[in-house]
């Protein structure tokens, strides 16, 4: 090995780790506020590893009334604008990349990258002349207006870069369009759809502006009940933190998995001559 290749492989690492260690650092850090009582919290110089662990801001944010009421409201929201913008979006990217529809991709980036508050406003007037305020149903569906054309552009990309030969002899064999859609580019495409999945059940997840407008007492998602635990009068870091923490749990662990997805679809997924 020489010096040069050597001396390129430093330079990587060492600027992988440059990007990677705030967001180390800063999770780290979450990590220690969650475990401290708050006189640790609040100590100067700031204590990173505590004497003593105050695992009760776990035990305090579970044993909450309303936590997993708060939590079903999550999977509920995220599940189903997630299941609804794949069963649009798959469909829709196949085909504007088999028709070449570039205008259609177009349409969707100008979607894809207009802000989520340019649609908060006129969904909200609709969503009250309806009488759905205060419901489930509106997060759902203007968690679309984010995951759809998520979905839609991750697949016109992959179903791009996915060889077309299979599905002509698929047709010539006699098979249908959609007999060709559903049994020989779903297969190959599986990747991209762990990547579609993945990435909108994270902006689903995540997102806080439209649950805190449109969301009722007992309709809040786990954004916004950690929001409310900030108070002008105390604010327990604590607390906070683990229940912080707890939100983005479940979000790391699909992350995980979904990556041993995608790495088994691409290894296994190869196509002779593609």
């Amino acid at each position: 090995m020489s010096a040069q290749t050597i001396l390129g492989r430093l330079g990587l690492a060492l600027g992988v780790f440059l990007i990677v260690s705030p967001a180390i650092l800063f999770f780290l850090w979450m990590i220690s506020l969650s475990v401290k009582y708050e006189v640790d919290n609040a100590a100067y110089p700031p204590v990173f590893w505590p004497e003593h662990f105050a695992w009760k801001n776990y035990a305090d944010v579970l044993s909450s009334n309303r936590f997993f009421t708060y939590f079903k409201n999550s999977l509920m929201v995220t599940g189903g604008a997630t299941a609804l913008a794949m069963l649009v979006g798959v469909p829709a990217g196949y085909g504007i990349a088999r028709m070449a529809a570039h205008k259609s991709a177009i349409v969707i980036l100008i979607a894809r990258i207009t802000p989520g508050l340019s649609y908060l406003i006129p969904l909200f007037l609709l969503f009250q002349w309806l009488g759905l305020l205060g419901t489930l149903w509106p997060q759902i569906i203007i968690h679309l207006v984010v995951t759809v054309p998520i979905v839609i552009w991750i697949m016109i990309g992959y179903f791009e870069t996915t060889p077309i030969e299979l599905e002509e002899a698929a047709r010539i064999d006699g098979a249908t369009r959609w007999q060709v859609f559903r049994h020989v580019a779903l297969p190959v495409a599986k990747p991209g759809l762990a990547v579609a999945f993945i990435l909108a059940v994270i902006f689903s997840w995540n997102n806080f502006v439209f649950g805190i407008v449109l969301a009722g007492r007992e309709t809040r998602t786990l954004p916004v009940a950690v929001y409310n635990m900030i108070s002008f009068d105390q604010l327990s870091w604590g607390p906070l933190a683990a229940a912080a923490l707890i939100v983005t749990l479940p979000v790391l662990l699909l992350t995980v998995f979904a990556q041993r997805q995608i790495v088994a679809g691409l290894t296994a997924g190869a196509v002779k001559g593609g």
